[in-house]
């Protein structure tokens, strides 16, 4: 149980590190990856938590992850959209899209969300390490066993609904994923998983992307040049997406 410990709180405290040099990239706006690198930290630290819910401190940490998540999701989705519109020769209306951004980055690195989150995460080792020294960490390895074969199982049903959501697909497979990455000596997938979820959760942002662009471009009238190119690639993002998600599931959970 010690080494599980010390597995877990070195990677919250790799992952503290990792977002505090985050947080100073975008105070100094350094360059254009902070944000991102920053959301994927925080995903990282979400996916390490969610088969530990249930210990102390774990849903307030959990909270305080969501919510950067959650304001920091409409400037990561600007900068993508600017980065395509730039790619396409559309620099005006990509401008329009990232006048605001230095802003934006320095009230990230300044705000209350990630304050907060640095406050829990980094009292979080300590709650660890005292629910250890009093037992209530008793069955944890097979506690975190038993929440990857659920996640795992839930993207299994889900893969064989005829009718599937994609966008619950994409969270699904993102949460398996990383949940591999935090538990590699815990998750038990099949060899090919790890190729053909990548692949998958590619096609599917492919596919999300296009999807969510179409519907801004209805309010938005400098997004309409693209609409056309938008519809067809979503289409074939769409088709991409369910060849590579039959792969998955006749590789991974047929047999």
């Amino acid at each position: 149980m010690s080494v599980l410990v010390d597995r877990l709180v070195a990677q919250i405290l790799g992952l503290e590190v990792r977002l505090l040099a985050c947080q100073a990239r975008l105070a100094a706006a350094t360059d254009a990856e902070a944000l991102h690198d920053l959301r994927i930290g925080v995903r990282r630290l979400r996916s390490l938590l969610r088969p530990l819910r249930g210990l102390p401190g774990v849903e307030q940490l959990e909270a305080a992850a969501s919510e950067v998540g959650r304001m920091t999701t409409p400037i990561r989705d600007r900068e993508v959209l600017a980065a395509y519109l730039h790619q396409h020769g559309l620099h005006a209306a990509a401008d329009r899209r990232t006048a605001q951004l230095a802003d934006e980055y320095s009230q990230v690195a300044s705000g209350s969300q990630l304050a907060q989150l640095f406050l829990v995460l980094d009292a979080f080792p300590r709650f660890l390490r005292a629910s250890a020294r009093q037992g209530l960490l008793q069955g944890l390895r097979g506690r975190i066993e038993k929440r990857l074969a659920k996640q795992w199982s839930a993207l299994g049903e889900a893969l064989q609904d005829p009718a599937h959501d994609r966008h619950r697909l994409r969270l699904l497979i993102k949460r398996v994923r990383y949940a591999a990455d935090a538990y590699p000596q815990l998750d038990r997938l099949p060899s090919q998983a790890m190729k053909r979820l990548k692949a998958a959760q590619g096609a599917l942002g492919d596919w999300h992307d296009c999807w969510q662009w179409l519907a801004q471009a209805e309010q938005q009238s400098d997004l309409r040049p693209c609409v056309a190119v938008w519809e067809s690639t979503m289409l074939k993002a769409q088709a991409r997406a369910d060849e590579v998600l039959d792969k998955l599931h006749r590789d991974c959970f047929k047999g």
